[in-house]
């Protein structure tokens, strides 16, 4: 199976040195190769326990963190907001 790290890497909008890219195909490989040899579940029963069934928490309104303390230590706050560096395009 090819696959094409390259394409990968800019669909994820990673750089990726052309140095590494042949170590990558590889592990990228042993990784379906793995994956591949996974055995079979019977049914997709086997992973739930009627018995065991899961139970959630009551939501609760609780007190916060006081937001004038909080704004004390930002480096930039605006309109009572914190303000932080751009992360996407």
């Amino acid at each position: 199976m090819e696959i094409d790290v390259r394409r990968i890497a800019k669909l994820a909008m990673l750089k990726l040195p052309e140095e590494q890219v042949e170590a990558f195909e590889k592990e990228f490989a042993s990784i379906v190769a793995m994956v591949e040899h996974l055995p079979e579940l019977e049914s997709a029963d086997t992973l739930l326990e009627p018995d065991n069934q899961m139970h959630l928490r009551a939501d609760e309104i609780v007190p916060s963190y006081p937001r004038d303390a909080m704004l004390q230590n930002v480096p930039k706050a605006i309109a009572g907001c914190i303000v932080v560096p751009k992360t996407v395009e």
